[in-house]
């Protein structure tokens, strides 16, 4: 197997030779440069999810409340918002194989810092660096992928980096509340920081150097938003992903509008849309690659449409589970479709392009939750529901109509 000193320096090629007629060859090396980096984003996902399994623990152990101690995710956010955007300007000459390197070890000595962590700031200021090095990474996850696969392989590279992501979500809770029981939360942070060294030394052996593409700088950055259909698209990346979280967040609420609602059908409902979730997130490259005009119309039109079902059809638990099913495929979906349309439309400036779509989504994710928040304490959850879908419909047709892709 070739290590990164026999592979050849790689850039993004033009567009031109990116899309034409013959399909380029991919080695497996490609292949396994793009597993590592899929790798790296479910460590860094895996450390970002793991204080919601362990809240009472760390609290405890740090002599605050739960709602304090459930803070350490809220930073890690923040920090993602101010960080994607900006990473690719304020390295702009950084080989990016030594920048996700970098990226990696950071998200390492977050964890060893909460591991060790005597009080509850310094554990809040560790897991600040988490979200630089989770946002950071992610954003240059786009331009690193498209300048190691040819674009009409795109789709299928995305979803390799984005199972990563949705394998995360499914493991990082239940995972993280077996063991904390089983070993109490420091050791927990001591295995993340475990799989952080494996992630790091995947990216060393199989990722090959990679030079910054587009021009450096802030500028670059703005004049990337400005486009009319890249700003239309982060609209559309907001109304999305922030209707999505708008709804997600109060799953827990609406679970209780169902008669027959248990803990033990409670934890099936919340299985069944992270299976959802994954089997979405692998057929999305498929159709990004193939369909993806009418792939990222309809994801979003189908989270509108289970949402909605979710609060008309509450009074049967088959019909919830159903909704909840097909809810998590749709927003499965969405990271690689929504990636490979940036990577469509602006293919010359990936890098800016891509952190600005990371940084929209932790926009997003914020915002989403706060405005269903409102929209549960002013209405009730059904209503929540209803909205949230609507604006998440709203923007898979902005998507489609920004720019035939």
């Amino acid at each position: 197997m070739p290590g990164p000193a026999t592979l050849v320096r790689v850039t993004i090629t033009s567009t031109e030779t990116r899309t034409g007629a013959a399909p380029a060859a991919v080695g497996r090396s490609s292949w396994l440069a793009v597993g590592a980096v899929g790798f790296g984003i479910f460590a860094l996902v895996t450390t970002e999810f793991l204080p919601a399994s362990l809240l009472p623990r760390i609290a405890a152990d740090m002599g605050t409340t739960e709602g304090a101690a459930g803070q350490a995710v809220t930073a890690t956010a923040v920090m993602g918002a101010l960080t994607a955007p900006t990473i690719a300007a304020l390295v702009p000459r950084l080989d990016r194989r030594t920048l996700l390197i970098l990226l990696t070890l950071l998200g390492l000595l977050s964890n060893v810092l909460v591991a060790v962590a005597p009080s509850y700031w310094l554990l809040l200021a560790s897991r600040v660096l988490l979200g630089a090095a989770l946002a950071g990474f992610w954003a240059m996850a786009l331009a690193v992928v498209g300048s190691i696969l040819p674009a009409d392989r795109m789709g299928r590279g995305m979803t390799i980096v984005n199972v990563g992501v949705s394998l995360a979500t499914v493991v990082a809770v239940p995972v993280g509340t077996y063991l904390g029981e089983a070993w109490g939360w420091r050791p927990v942070f001591w295995l993340a920081a475990a799989l952080s060294l494996v992630a790091l030394l995947a990216l060393a052996a199989w990722l090959p150097p990679v030079a910054p593409s587009g021009a450096p700088g802030l500028r670059t950055v703005v004049a990337t938003a400005r486009t009319r259909t890249m700003a239309v698209g982060l609209v559309a990346v907001g109304l999305v992903a922030g209707g999505h979280f708008a709804a997600f967040t109060y799953v827990r609420p609406a679970a209780d509008l169902v008669p027959e609602m248990d803990p033990g059908r409670l934890a099936l409902l919340l299985t069944v849309f992270g299976l959802g979730t994954f089997v979405g997130t692998v057929l999305s490259g498929q159709i990004a690659d193939r369909r993806l005009r009418l792939g990222i119309l309809v994801a979003p039109v189908l989270i509108g449409a289970s949402t909605a079902a979710f609060a008309v059809l509450s009074g049967s638990y088959g019909a919830v589970v159903g909704a909840v099913a097909v809810w998590g495929a749709a927003f499965g979906g969405v990271p690689t479709l929504v990636m490979t349309w940036v990577a469509r439309v602006e293919p010359d400036r990936l890098e800016p392009a891509g952190s600005l779509t990371t940084g929209m989504f932790q926009v997003a994710i914020a915002s989403g939750a706060a405005v269903g928040g409102v929209l549960l304490d002013v209405f009730d959850v059904r209503v929540a529901l209803v909205v949230a879908g609507a604006a998440a419909a709203v923007g898979g047709v902005l998507f489609a109509s920004a720019r035939k892709v």
